[in-house]
């Protein structure tokens, strides 16, 4: 592998110490970061996803932070178009693209292609969310049985954002999802070194996902869910409102939980949200994995590819 032609892919599920390990690499060697985060990406949420800070995004810039307004949509195809970009013009100033976050979507896009698929539609997916917040997402999943059974069967009822592009892809095209991908992938235009933080004790995992949320919550975090309750534009069947934490704080403040079921309950979605990244790392091909966010266990295999020189 070398070192024009490839980018570092670090992933592993939320809490596990990544992004602080992808800084560290960032520092002392010349990568350049690209977050691959799906809330990250949205201005003015800035403790639910626990971005970086002003001053460390100073010393070590990342791309596709702040690129959006919680109002707009950014998808797993706008990401794969952003990233590509990026890589040429980081590969340019003489640096190794180093891609760090947990949206595993997005790195299945990067690395598999994606269907050529009608582009995001505001009005649709409104239209949608307004359906499923009246009726329920089940009864979302059940229209979607309706038309596109093949998809229905493959995306569960609780993973709104899938089920909701789905329903949205039929609606604009008069076209099932599965027929669009039929008509094949995009091919990934470099060589991916993928590398994980695989925790092994998951009590411990779950620990940090407990103390990050509370730390979460001293520094403001319901106030910043207020501010953004109180735009007119903006409701929960955002993908940017309904991102873990947001959702459940959100809901609080409709005045749905009690303040300690609130943090149960937003504590409990970060931990499925780690379970499901684990799931979708345990079948990921060609994956090199780490115990520990540690520099020196990354570049070991880093090394060994041959990317820095």
């Amino acid at each position: 592998m070398k070192r024009d032609t490839a980018i570092v892919c670090l992933m592993g599920p939320t809490a596990s110490g990544k992004t602080a390990l992808a800084v560290e690499l960032a520092r002392e060697y010349p990568f350049e970061i690209i977050s691959v985060d799906s809330a990250l990406v949205y201005k003015g949420m800035d403790i639910g996803t626990a971005k970086p800070d002003p001053a460390l995004l100073l010393e070590v810039p990342h791309h596709l932070i702040d690129i959006r307004d919680p109002s707009e949509i950014y998808s797993a195809a706008d990401f794969r178009n952003n990233a590509i970009q990026l890589v040429a013009e980081i590969r340019s100033r003489g640096k190794v693209p180093l891609l760090a976050g947990g949206t595993m979507l997005y790195f299945k896009a990067l690395k598999e292609g994606l269907a050529k698929l009608p582009p995001a539609d505001v009005a649709t997916r409104e239209r949608i969310s307004n359906f499923a917040l009246a009726e329920g997402w089940p009864a979302v999943h059940d229209r979607l049985q309706a038309v596109d059974p093949v998809s229905a069967a493959r995306i569960h009822q609780n993973d709104t954002q899938r089920l909701q592009r789905a329903l949205e892809v039929y609606e604009l095209s008069g076209r099932t999802m599965t027929s669009w991908q039929k008509e094949g992938m995009e091919p990934c235009p470099f060589d991916l070194l993928e590398i994980a933080v695989i925790p092994q004790d998951r009590a411990k995992l779950h620990a940090a996902i407990e103390v990050r949320f509370n730390q979460m919550i001293d520094k403001g975090l319901i106030e910043e869910v207020e501010s953004l309750r109180c735009r007119e534009d903006l409701h929960e069947g955002l993908a940017s409102t309904k991102a873990v934490g947001y959702r459940q704080v959100w809901q609080y403040l409709n005045g749905d939980y009690q303040y300690e079921e609130m943090i149960e309950k937003a504590i409990i979605a970060t931990r499925q949200l780690a379970k499901r990244q684990f799931t979708w790392l345990r079948s990921w091909q060609s994956l090199h994995q780490i115990a520990e966010p540690k520099v020196t266990e990354a570049l070991k295999i880093i090394k060994r590819s041959s990317i820095l020189v």
